[in-house]
């Protein structure tokens, strides 16, 4: 079987913070697609700030989306050299352990 958790890995020129905006814009556009609710329970993702990336659960059909949508983004913003993505085996490490609903992650770190 296949894995869809990814790993976004950054190159240091790029500041996780900024990342993970863009990672909300990709979240945001994915609200407009399979709408709030679904993206609520569907898209989880985890920060891993030591090795500046992004894990992303895309096992559900929301959290394929939002992969996509994500890494287009990233190109346009980053280019393509400024991160690599790769797939990572479901419960390994550095996959997203617990469930947070991406919005309440996102006006978390609007916050901040």
């Amino acid at each position: 079987m296949t894995a869809n958790v990814f790993r976004f890995g950054f190159v240091p020129a790029v500041p996780l913070s900024e990342a993970e905006l863009t990672l909300h814009l990709a979240i945001y556009a994915a609200e407009g697609l399979h709408g709030e609710a679904r993206v609520r329970l569907d898209v989880r993702y985890q920060l891993d700030q030591p090795a500046n990336a992004i894990i992303v659960d895309g096992e559900t059909e929301v959290g394929a989306t939002l992969v996509k949508v994500f890494t287009h983004l990233l190109i346009r913003q980053f280019g393509e050299d400024g991160f690599q993505v790769r797939r990572v085996e479901p419960g390994s490490a550095g996959t997203p352990e617990q469930a947070v609903p991406a919005r309440q992650r996102a006006a978390a770190t609007a916050a901040a």
